[in-house]
């Protein structure tokens, strides 16, 4: 039917229409510019990524109610920004059950009397989520007797249970701890989950079942590091860990110190792996415990407490820094306004970055080669240019502390070009650390040192 016929003749109403009209496209209009914004508008560097797809989310939801009101409304012609999002559509996994539903017409017969056939059918999928089922599981051992004798009595052994005289299963304390620590939901939200089918556990319960099954993963998380600590190569961050201080009523600074392999970027043999080991404080000292018997080469941040590691007697540790932090630092000086200096400085380890992309996943042999051509000479003139800079800038200026970090850890940022193994930066092990982040936002912080030190099992 023509949209037109339904308009009312009243030149009032038909204002009154046309106004909702602009003001539905006006609203579609500031929340579009937003979203482009968003999507491709200039970010800072430090921009949190969850923060970054939070804000998304609520543009993309607002854009969405408002398409929902003008399609509710009869008489203004929806408005749709773009064509609607086809993701998934019609190509659900295959490997999910599927519960077919048949709609048939309240009459197939048709005006002559005869009845109508099937021609054809239309057929569309939908995603349906079942909430999440609790289940008993009952276990009977029955014991048998001889009534002719008095031969003593038979009864299975009881299975082993990962809580001895508990009552969870070990998929259900399994679903406590992703719920934990890879979900990051604090035990006591998990409380008010259960609570709502019915399910009253307190949530020192909970700790109790995760205390258990860290200890008993343990050996798991010993075998993982002793791995790790075979390798040649590794990466290695620190991430703060807030842990609650009653004596002080308020809460301490403890660390989490991620240990992290991934040779991927240079075809290595070994897979990818991280262990967090908990400290209560940041000090060189707990670095150099955790590297016990590993000897290689160690790419990290240029934090001081690193330089303990050069220390020891055996020299048996190469430190090869991070680019990332040096890039931030200009970008941080750039970002103030007209900084050529910085600007030039930023252009020189973009081009060192795009070397590393076009080489990523090639032999080591092959990216040495290829740093030795195209890298060395960017970087043998940005080290003439550095030196240029530094006598001219104050060092006391925030593109002065820049050049003098730069400076300060040259060799051990042009590591890199030597071995092929060796990343230009230490993003792989960064990126274990942000889900740390996230359980920090919901939980705020650990009720105790020991609390941290059993999370460091479930991080991988």
């Amino acid at each position: 039917m023509n949209a037109a016929a339904n308009l009312p003749d009243d030149i009032e109403a038909l204002k009154a229409i046309i106004l909702a009209q602009q003001e539905q496209n006006a609203r579609l209009e500031a929340l579009v510019a937003a979203f482009r914004q968003a999507m491709f508008g200039r970010k800072s560097e430090k921009i949190d990524p969850d923060q970054f797809e939070l804000a998304l989310e609520d543009i993309e939801t607002a854009i969405a109610r408002v398409e929902a009101e003008g399609e509710a409304n009869p008489l203004v012609t929806p408005t749709r920004t773009s064509t609607p999002r086809r993701a998934n559509r019609g190509s659900l996994p295959r490997h999910l059950p599927r519960i077919e539903e048949v709609i048939e017409p309240e009459s197939t017969l048709c005006d002559c009397g005869c009845a109508r056939h099937a021609i054809g059918e239309d057929v569309s999928e939908r995603l349906d989520i079942v909430p999440a089922q609790f289940r008993v599981i009952v276990t009977r051992r029955p014991k048998y007797a001889c009534r002719s004798c008095e031969g003593g009595i038979v009864q299975a052994p009881a299975p082993a249970h990962l809580i001895p005289g508990g009552m969870p299963t070990g998929a259900t304390v399994a679903h406590v701890i992703v719920s934990k620590y890879a979900d990051h939901l604090p035990l006591y939200r998990q409380v008010q989950i259960y609570s709502r089918q019915g399910i009253d556990l307190d949530r020192s319960t909970l700790a109790a079942w995760v205390g258990r099954a860290a200890f008993e993963l343990m050996p798991v998380y010993d075998a993982l590091l002793a791995n790790l600590k075979r390798s040649g190569k590794l990466f290695m961050d620190e991430t703060t860990a807030p842990v609650l201080d009653p004596g002080r009523r308020k809460t301490k600074t403890g660390y989490f110190w991620a240990l992290a392999r991934d040779d991927r970027p240079w075809g290595g043999d070994d897979p990818p792996g991280v262990a967090f080991t908990y400290a209560p404080g940041r000090s060189g000292q707990y670095a150099e415990d955790i590297l016990k018997d590993f000897t290689g080469t160690l790419q990290v941040d240029g934090y001081a407490g690193y330089n303990r590691l050069l220390k020891r007697p055996a020299q048996d540790i190469r430190l090869a820094y991070c680019w990332a932090p040096a890039r931030r630092k200009l970008h941080e000086v750039a970002q103030t306004g007209t900084t050529p200096i910085a600007d030039e400085g930023l252009k020189q380890i973009a081009a060192l970055y795009q070397v590393e992309k076009d080489i990523r996943g090639q032999s080591p042999e092959a990216r040495r080669a290829a740093r030795q051509e195209w890298s060395k000479p960017t970087l043998d003139k940005f080290e003439t240019w550095l030196t240029a800079h530094r006598a001219r800038v104050s060092a006391k200026s925030p593109l002065g502390e820049a050049l003098k970090y730069i400076a300060k850890y040259w060799d051990g940022l042009t590591r890199f070009l030597d071995d092929g193994r060796i990343e230009i930066d230490s993003n792989a092990v960064e990126r274990t650390i942000r889900p740390i982040a996230l359980n920090r936002k919901n939980a705020l912080f650990a009720g105790h040192d020991a609390g941290r030190r059993t999370g460091r099992c479930w991080r991988r």
